[in-house]
């Protein structure tokens, strides 16, 4: 059994469907890493969820259009982000009443779309549960993209950021602009889920926008160490999920899945063991 598994590991990059796969996966875990770090600190859980699920109707428009159903998923999602954040300050429609309100539109739209278009969906399925070993190049370069969209973003506005996240209420008493940048947040939020959604699918997309962000908090607060060992905590996971996906032949979003609530529980466990020798000495 060790034997077949090494030859895995090697055996592995050899195909090239393979390779796609894991540059994908360190691709999704620094996006993720990032954002998810935000999404945690924030506690915007439930609106990542809102944006995800609306993605599903640019998907839907994709199919019917005939084109890359990543590429009308950007606008889209991008849309919705902006939905949430007008409906529920600009209106007296409360947060949470947007977000059901959008995330119903958002599916509805993407089952209606595929409804229309002609012929079958093949790969829908990659899209509600993932599909991370059929990632195309073009895919790739998005993730890329958008990727470098995120990271440029989060430097600039890292101080902003870094106010917003910890002490909203300070940050627009001295003058940051506190509603863009929650906006700005939830753009952000909807590229890393565009990303997200080929690997694990919209329906995990939070597991892995939230549970390296949660791993991370385990040891640090401080907001770049939080990036940092989110990021760190998803790549390892996403790698060793596609590893054991091969191996087993198991479904990879799944795997990765299991494998950071596995890693969650580690930290936990390790936790509560630094936690007693602190308090032993």
């Amino acid at each position: 059994m060790k034997v077949l598994r090494q030859t895995a590991m090697i055996d592995i990059l050899q195909f090239e469907f393979m390779r796609n796969a894991l540059y994908a996966a360190i691709l999704v875990s620094i996006a993720c890493g990032i954002v998810g770090t935000f999404v945690v600190i924030k506690r915007i859980v439930f609106i990542s969820g809102g944006i995800t699920h609306a993605a599903f109707g640019g998907i839907g428009l994709g199919y019917l259009l005939g084109v890359n159903p990543v590429l009308t998923a950007i606008p889209f999602s991008i849309l919705a982000a902006f939905g949430i954040g007008v409906l529920s300050k600009k209106t007296k429609i409360s947060e949470d009443s947007a977000i059901g309100m959008l995330w119903a539109v958002g599916m509805a739209l993407g089952i209606l779309c595929i409804g229309l278009a002609p012929g079958y969906a093949p790969d829908l399925f990659g899209y509600l549960f993932g599909s991370i070993l059929t990632v195309p190049v073009s895919d790739i370069i998005i993730m890329i993209i958008l990727d470098v969209i995120i990271i440029v973003t989060v430097l600039v506005f890292y101080k902003e950021f870094h106010a917003l996240a910890f002490d909203e209420e300070f940050s627009l008493i001295v003058g940051v602009p506190t509603q863009t940048l929650n906006l700005l947040l939830l753009c952000l939020v909807a590229l890393s889920v565009i990303t997200l959604i080929r690997v694990v699918g919209i329906i995990l997309v939070l597991a892995l926008l939230t549970i390296p962000a949660v791993i991370a908090r385990q040891f640090t607060m401080r907001l770049n160490r939080l990036m940092l060992y989110s990021t760190i905590t998803a790549i390892v996971s996403a790698v060793v999920g596609l590893w054991l996906s091969y191996i087993l032949n198991l479904p990879s979003g799944a795997t990765i899945v299991l494998v950071l609530s596995v890693a969650f529980l580690g930290s936990v466990f390790v936790k509560g063991l630094r936690k007693a020798k602190k308090q032993a000495h």
